[in-house]
């Protein structure tokens, strides 16, 4: 009978993005949505911004990851993945939760986009006043 690994689950949020992250122990392989990372986040800062966690708690080569993420832009992507992939090497290892707490990796980022009032332009911009 084949030994099952356990896995855990975790769910980072920016934006208007979500991801949903499998973490297992293993040889350090990363997808998301079934690609490289370097292939879907083509621009370095994502890439750091997705990797920031793990190298932190030294973990590259010791889980393997898996995350599905769906809405928003590649900014807010990125950064729902490295929520999430902090709360889920915390649930893996819970002694790295000082160290990911201190460097504010799992606190959400609740920032999103101000919506567009009525009678303006855009959600502050008004019309332009002319004196004469």
């Amino acid at each position: 009978m084949p030994v099952k690994t356990k896995v855990f689950c975790a769910v980072g949020r920016r934006k208007a993005s979500v991801a949903r992250i499998r973490l297992s122990s293993g040889d350090g392989t990363f997808t998301i949505n079934g690609r490289e990372p370097h292939e879907y986040f083509p621009l370095r800062n994502h890439q750091n911004e997705i990797f920031v966690a793990q190298t932190l708690v030294k973990s590259e080569k010791k889980v393997n990851i898996r995350v599905r993420v769906t809405g928003g832009g590649l900014t807010g992507q990125a950064g729902a993945c490295r929520l999430g992939i902090a709360r889920a090497l915390q649930l893996h290892t819970p002694a790295t939760r000082p160290k990911l707490k201190k460097a504010s990796y799992l606190k959400r980022d609740s920032r999103v986009v101000e919506r567009k009032k009525y009678g303006l332009h855009k959600a502050r911009r008004g019309t332009q006043f002319s004196k004469r």
